[in-house]
């Protein structure tokens, strides 16, 4: 007899209902709701994710194919198309948002309980990348997401860990608002390291996160405005490794007679690209090689960008309000640390679109979810009585 639900209702033993429900009270979601709970909400648009519905009729009657099956989900039916639309338009987005913070926490701690990120970080600093993606939109659809003449949009602004290359912040902003306004508001950890691209120049940000002691990676813009202060010597096997120069500098709108805002240049010559690179950090101490290793590490928060919008609905939206949208975007952060969680415990050695296209297949068959994860193409397991005929019909 099998005796486990089905894989999409053990994925949502993950969020407590109690806890849930704690976060449903603080947001005041329910307020003058009529039956519809911000919970049958929450998997209907978790559905809609893992199994890439792209409109509210798939999602309405993906759901209503399962019926038997929704018991287990803590629904009683399928919500109508009219109900879960005018529940994304207007229960607000920010509880979703602050699900998606709860949910990177709790993965965040079972998997270093299980071991999985390891005892110490080879840099010696925790690393997270910072950039911004844009979503295009229709101007004519999405009449309130201003950006260009004929082109709407908004911006996803991702803090990325790279222990598990985990979504640890985000934020959705209009597509036209800059990148710098958002990285300001970032508070990380005493120690930490932050690499981004030349979109955040600031040299204001710079001399802040020197402040709170947190190490940045990032690239020097070509018409910057600066001083050289001291050229520091460089071992041989550095300047094999293709290191140019080692500078110690100050920008000159910063610099004043009793100045401690300097900052250091590496200038590095890549033979792959043929291409020289100057970058700019405030770590002192890492051999001028490893700061241009540390900046290679950036392009996993682009690998990130690209595994959302190529495996979740991100890029065409179920709802066209504000609301509908944010909503539809937190729940495909939801989903991918779900999978990025799964990816990581399993011993099978999944990649990330290959997990995601086997799970949508899979919603709603009666299997172990963790057997399943490491086996996914074993059988379940027989009944004793179905074992015991084969065996007679052997014998």
């Amino acid at each position: 007899m099998n005796r486990v639900s089905s894989i999409f209702s053990q994925l949502l033993q993950w969020f407590p209902r109690g806890e849930f429900e704690a976060l449903v009270r603080k947001h005041g979601a329910e307020r003058r709701s009529k039956g519809f709970s911000c919970w049958g909400q929450f998997v209907a648009m978790l559905f809609c994710q893992l199994g890439q519905a792209k409109s509210l009729r798939e999602i309405q009657e993906g759901l209503q194919a399962s019926e038997g099956r929704l018991r287990h989900l803590g629904l009683s039916d399928a919500p109508p198309r009219s109900t879960l639309a005018y529940a994304n338009q207007h229960r607000t987005h920010r509880l979703f948002e602050e699900l998606f913070q709860v949910a990177f926490r709790r993965c965040q701690s079972q998997l270093q309980a299980a071991g999985v990120f390891g005892k110490a970080a080879a840099l010696g600093h925790k690393l997270f990348s910072l950039d911004a993606t844009v979503i295009d939109l229709c101007a004519a659809v999405f009449d309130w997401a201003k950006f260009r003449t004929t082109k709407g949009a908004v911006k996803l602004h991702l803090l990325l860990d790279h222990e598990g290359h985990l979504p640890a912040y985000a934020v959705i902003t209009p597509g036209k608002q800059h990148e710098i306004r958002v990285a300001r508001r970032l508070k990380l950890p005493p120690g930490s390291m932050l690499v981004f691209d030349r979109g955040y120049t600031d040299y204001d940000w710079f001399a802040t996160l020197n402040r709170q002691k947190v190490f940045f990676v990032t690239r020097l813009k070509e018409q910057a405005d600066f001083v050289v202060v001291e050229r520091r010597a460089m071992a041989e096997s550095e300047k094999q490794a293709g290191v140019r120069r080692d500078e110690i500098i100050v920008f000159r709108q910063q610099a004043t007679a009793d100045n401690d805002r300097f900052f250091r240049r590496v200038v590095y010559w890549d033979a792959e690209q043929e291409r020289e690179f100057a970058f700019l950090t405030n770590h002192l101490e890492l051999a001028p090689s490893q700061v241009a290793a540390v900046y290679k590490q950036r392009w996993q928060v682009e690998l990130f960008f690209k595994a959302l919008k190529q495996n979740l609905r991100v890029k065409t939206f179920v709802g066209t309000s504000a609301n509908a949208l944010k909503i539809q975007i937190w729940t495909a952060l939801i989903s991918i640390l779900l999978i990025k969680f799964l990816q990581l415990r399993s011993r099978m050695g999944w990649s990330l679109s290959r997990l995601v296209a086997l799970l949508r297949q899979q919603l709603f068959v009666y299997r172990d979810l963790w057997r399943w994860i490491d086996h996914p193409f074993e059988g379940p397991p027989q009944p004793v009585a179905a074992r015991v005929e084969q065996l007679t019909i052997c014998w």
